[in-house]
């Protein structure tokens, strides 16, 4: 197993980017840089051993300082939308800044996507990575509290890449850490053609600007049920409240679990290659979004022009606005606590 860094340029501000390239010998290559903590890369074999770059992004920094989709990025201080940009926590109300519409969305105007890691590399028990830390000032983006961040992406032999989440802070704040890479494992087109299996029986509904209206909802006999496989889009079309506020899939959705462990939450096939990639959680949900806002405004890796439903999400979490919904799981962080969770995105073949 190898790891190489190569300079990929500065920020505005002068401050030095670099790419890590981890590989092993399956011909698997991941590409990582300490801006945002973006996964820029992600090259896997198909059925018959032909390589391809199964995620979304740009050949250089500049695409992604200046074309943010969040594509590859660590999402924080807290993942998906807080209803109003404003919390309240113990007796205080915290205003954030609200970058989506009246809400708050993925950390905020410059969240932990938009600013340089302090990066490390090493060699541990699982394979080989890297170990990407940010201290999160108190009042940064509205958030109480000095948020220290550690992420540490691990390529392993059996071609998985396992991202593990910590944090700790000394006041009481609110944190929901995960990766936003958007992934076509055909490496080209739309993804309709995907088959999904999802292992959740309920999603949390949204109302407009698609904060959950606090219900957990049965996905039995609606176009949200993947507890068979099935393509993506088979359903997306339909007429359905939930799809027509989101344009397509953009929710989140309650995972099965038994127990505190990694538990698989989804397996996506595509069929002309056969690639497989299966997440594993240790999250109790998972937003899964399909691409809906790419509209064709964006060209990508290879002069790729990446169009509606190039690429679909996979955003292990904690659930939306958790802050305002006390019966959704906390993301809570109190003082001397530690913050831990860890994802999995393991990729196979089919034949």
């Amino acid at each position: 197993m190898k790891l190489s860094k190569e300079r990929f340029g500065a920020t505005a501000d002068g401050a030095r980017v670099e790419l890590f390239t981890l590989s092993n010998d399956r011909g698997m290559e991941v590409k990582i840089t300490n801006y945002g903590g973006i996964i820029t890369s992600i090259k896997v074999p198909d059925r018959i051993g032909n390589v391809s770059d199964v995620v979304l992004g740009h050949d250089t920094l500049e695409g992604y300082l200046k074309r943010s989709r969040y594509f590859g990025a660590i999402i924080g201080r807290h993942a998906n939308r807080i209803a109003g940009g404003k919390f309240s926590l113990n007796g205080a109300v915290h205003s954030l800044t609200q970058n989506n519409g009246e809400n708050h969305l993925h950390g905020g105007i410059r969240g932990f996507d938009k600013v340089v890691w302090e990066a490390r590399e090493i060699n541990g028990p699982y394979g080989i990575g890297l170990e990407l830390e940010y201290l999160s000032k108190d009042g940064e983006e509205g958030y109480p509290g000095n948020l220290r961040a550690r992420v540490v992406y691990i390529l392993t032999e059996n071609n998985e890449i396992r991202i593990e989440y910590f944090s700790a802070t000394d006041k009481d704040t609110v944190v929901n850490l995960t990766n936003h890479s958007y992934f076509n494992l055909a490496g080209d087109g739309s993804v309709l053609g995907h088959e999904l299996l999802l292992n959740a029986d309920q999603f949390t509904p949204v109302r407009k600007g698609l904060i959950p209206t606090g219900e957990l909802r049965s996905v039995c006999d609606t176009p949200m049920d993947f507890t068979r496989s099935s393509a993506i889009g088979a359903r997306i079309d339909q007429s359905y409240e939930q799809l027509e506020l989101a344009g397509g899939y953009d929710h989140n959705f309650i995972l099965i679990r038994n127990g505190k462990g990694l538990t698989r939450a989804a397996k996506i096939y595509e069929p002309v290659t056969g690639r497989v990639l299966e997440v594993l959680t240790t999250q109790p949900g998972m937003q899964f979004y399909s691409g809906n806002l790419l509209d064709g405004s964006i060209t990508g890796k290879g002069g790729r022009v990446y169009g509606k439903h190039a690429g679909c999400c996979f955003e292990t979490q904690h659930f939306p606005d958790s802050p305002n919904q006390p019966s959704f799981p906390t993301t809570l962080l109190k003082r001397a606590q530690r913050y831990e969770h860890t994802t999995v995105f393991r990729f196979s073949v089919e034949y």
